[in-house]
Formats: C-alpha cells, structure tokens, sequence
C-alpha cells in the first residue's frame, strides 16, 4: 500500500506548479542522477506492489502459466507503481522535506528539479499504461489508471484534510493483485475481490502501526493520519483490532471459494492468530516499540499468506 497552516498550502501549490527546490542543484555524476530517480520509483513499495500482483496473476491463471504474459504484467506494473511513487513524492516534495524520515528523498535534497520530476513520473506512467493496454490487456490497464488516478488525486490530498485518508488511500493500496488477476483472466469476479478484500484490511493495522512510531514526524508536516490526531490512541487501537478480525475472516475465503486448497486454511489460521495476538498486544500498549513489532508482524504476514495461497492454489 503509502496531511493545515503553511505546510498545507505549500502542498496545495505544489499540486499545480512545477517550479524548482529553492536551492540549487548539486552537481551530480551521471550514477548519482540515475540513482536518484531510481529513490524516486521508491523500489522497495514497487517490488511488494509487484508481488501481490504476481500473486493475483498466478492465482487467476489457467495450468500452465502463460510466462511471457507473466513477464509483461510484472514489467507493466512496475513502471505504473514506480509512476505514481514518483509523481507522489513530486506532488509531496514541500511535506516530505519537513519529515525526519523523507527529508533525504532526491526532491527535499535538491537533486533534481520538481520539473524533472514531473516530467518522468508522468512519462513512465503513460509508459505503463499503454505497455498494460497492449501487451497484457485494456482491463488490466482500466484498473491501473483506475489506482494511479485514486491515489494521486484523491488520496494524496486528502493526508492534509482528513484521517479518513487513509481508509480512501487503502482502495488504490488493495488493487495489486486484483490487477494481476485481470491480468491473467481478462475478467474480474469474485476470486478477485476476495484478493481486494485481504489487501484492503491489512493495509490499517500495517500503516496505523508506522503512522503510531512516526507520529510527531507527520505532525510537523499537518498529515492527518488517526494516531497523529488522537491524543490517548484508543481510536487507533479500536481500528488495529477490528481490521485485523476482518483480514482474518476474510483470508479464510479463497478456500471457501475454491482457488486455494486446506493447507493454505490450516496456514491462514496460523498465520491470522499470531497477527490478531500482535494486534491485541499493540493496542493494549500503544507505544512505539510495540507498534514496531506489529509493523513488522504485518510485512512477513502478507507475502506468507500469498505464497502459501499460490502454492496449494
């Protein structure tokens, strides 16, 4: 899957100009440009984003799998996620230049310009899409403009304004796999959604977490994410809690609708409990260590529960 004073209308200007970082560029080597705009495709959120599709795609493919039809799908969606991290650190340059943890991004280090920026992050997301509407098929196109134009457009400016950001933010974040399916099927029906659905729920213990260890970093840059705007945290907890439930009802679906086999329910089981039992402990003591050991509860569940889903599809 991922903000009222001057910091917001720094970022609402920043969604119409293209003007430049107030200091000059560096000078940098040719490698050191390249690694820039590499830092800007945000690779680590581009290889998980790739991921949960492959695990769609795998999961709504007929046997055999079609392998070159797997390679356009993985390079089609990588360059649309590495589009819309980019556009958005491009649209999020003035915030993240407020914040501890993305001060150092190439656009708050003044490594590029905002227009270079721009520019490439619109290049390789019409790259994308029409590499998608191409080579794998205009459905799977459809959804991807479908989540670039979700969360750049409404989500992005909505961390400003409202903590509901991040409820709208989960739809874009859940759409993976719901792609990789689309991908491989041509169609998207219930298989699907169910995918949607896993994703969707596990996005709120996951970014509550991170927003819980991070929340004096968003408070400087006005990001309204729940833990950031309630003081005692009992809203968060609540939050933590009943999406974990949720993930975990849902989870046990692909079974029940026959594009998993038992071994991958005993895993589900398995896997849901001692995610609930990292929930429990978090929202109990709503502190940053124990919202460290939930978000890294909630990294090693996700691609367990997808890999053993494809393994005994």
């Amino acid at each position: 899957m991922e903000v009222l004073t001057s910091a917001t209308n720094a970022a609402g200007s920043s969604a119409i100009r293209t003007g430049e970082v107030q200091a000059s560029p560096p000078t940098l080597t040719a490698g050191e440009k390249l690694a820039a705009y590499y830092d800007l495709t945000k690779p680590r959120i581009t290889f998980l984003v790739v991921l949960s599709a492959l695990a769609g795609f795998a999961l709504g493919s007929p046997s055999p799998i079609n392998w070159l039809l797997f390679l356009h799908t993985t390079l089609g969606i990588a360059l649309l996620s590495s589009g819309i991290s980019t556009l958005n650190q491009f649209w999020e340059r003035d915030l993240d230049a407020l914040m501890e943890r993305t001060k150092s991004r190439p656009l708050p280090m003044g490594k590029m310009s905002g227009r270079g920026a721009l520019v490439f992050g619109i290049a390789i997301s019409l790259v994308a899409e029409i590499y998608l509407a191409w080579l794998v098929n205009p459905l799977t196109a459809v959804w991807g403009f479908v989540a670039l134009g979700s969360y750049l457009f409404i989500y992005t400016p909505l961390k400003t304004r409202t903590h509901w950001c991040t409820f709208i933010g989960a739809i874009p974040g859940a759409l993976p796999p719901l792609l990789g399916w689309a991908a491989a099927r041509g169609e998207v029906g219930i298989e699907a959604w169910t995918l949607f659905g896993i994703l969707f729920f596990w996005q709120f213990p996951h970014f509550h977490a991170i927003a819980t260890m991070y929340r004096e970093d968003y408070g400087r840059a006005r990001i309204r994410m729940l833990p950031v705007i309630e003081p005692d945290g009992k809203s968060t907890a609540r939050q933590i809690v009943a999406y974990t439930i949720g993930l975990v009802a849902v989870s046990l679906l692909p079974t029940l609708l026959g594009f998993s086999g038992w071994i991958y329910l005993v895993g589900a089981i398995v896997l849901g409990a001692w995610f609930l039992h990292a929930s429990l402990t978090t929202a109990k003591q709503m502190t940053h260590q124990q919202a460290r050991h939930l978000l890294k509860v909630s990294v090693m569940y996700l691609p367990l529960l997808l890999g053993l889903m494809v393994l005994n599809r």
